[in-house]
């Protein structure tokens, strides 16, 4: 509980840094919003930090509920190493969880996240309440073992350009995408103390080869997935091929399915003014 000497934070760019031991493994990750009830953790995606969650979409959330995001094993300033599969991922993720005590949580994820947060509610189903996958896609999915071709092509192009990769792998490299792109890479420098460690090459890496193996996996049965599910993603994402959102949507019983015009992978980014309010009323209890 909060005493009144404790102010509620509701700002990501403020929330505060913490760690915690489990499985010989220490966890980074950050809370804010008021305590209480059930959490919303987030699962961040491919290359990505305690530092690459959008506050745009962080920050609506954390006014009313409990937000955790953190590292995964190997990641930023967590211990250990990166696993080589999506599943061994999710074992990682759960105990993380469980050290913190939470039995019941809702799921936000994007990306590499989102396939994280399939794995894990196909092995404990029991935790989720909710979930939220964005610019994801299934396993198996077509044309996900593509995705470290895009990426390393991507990756050039934005050194040549001096740019933040991140600007031409999440968004259109039209004049809304372009803008959109530097306005997401500003807002991820609105934390200017206390941010995380940078993820390691081999730690892309080894991301990189779990990606590309649960791409050519042998596919799920999705229909086990009962929880409240809304996907949302762009029309135009080179990463996780939109059309593997329209699958999970048919493929999850009652799902919601969103997709913005005009935007690439980091859709959700693009259209935070959009999204973050229906994210909101999606996850309220």
């Amino acid at each position: 509980m909060n005493t009144l000497n404790e102010p509620v934070v509701t700002s990501y760019a403020k929330a505060p840094a913490h760690t915690i031991n489990a499985g010989g493994v220490s966890y980074a990750y950050r809370e804010l919003g008021p305590k209480g009830g059930v959490p919303v953790v987030f699962f961040v995606h491919l290359a990505a930090t305690l530092d690459n969650w959008d506050p745009r979409i962080i920050d609506p959330i954390a006014k009313n509920r409990h937000v955790i995001t953190f590292n995964n094993q190997g990641v930023g300033a967590s211990t250990g190493q990166v696993p080589d599969s999506i599943e061994a991922m999710a074992e990682d993720a759960y105990t993380f969880i469980k050290a913190l005590g939470h039995e019941k949580i809702d799921i936000f994820s994007f990306s590499l996240g989102g396939m994280v947060a399939q794995a894990l509610i196909a092995k404990h189903p029991e935790l989720v309440r909710k979930l939220v996958l964005t610019g994801t896609g299934p396993k198996g999915g077509k044309d996900i073992h593509k995705v470290i071709g895009t990426t390393y092509y991507d990756i050039l192009r934005a050194a040549l350009t001096r740019s933040d990769a991140k600007e031409f792998l999440f968004f259109n490299r039209d004049a809304a995408g372009k803008q959109a792109g530097k306005a997401f890479v500003q807002r991820l420098e609105e934390r200017t103390a206390d941010r995380d460690a940078p993820i390691t090459i081999k730690a892309f890496q080894t991301q990189l080869k779990a990606i590309k193996k649960w791409g050519l996996g042998t596919p799920a049965d999705l229909s086990k997935i009962t929880q409240p599910t809304l996907i949302a993603n762009g029309d135009n994402d080179r990463m996780v091929p939109s059309v593997l959102s329209e699958d999970l949507h048919r493929r999850i019983n009652g799902s919601e399915l969103i997709i913005y015009p005009g935007s690439g992978h980091g859709g959700i980014f693009q259209f935070h003014n959009k999204f973050a309010p229906i994210a909101v009323d999606f996850l309220t209890p």
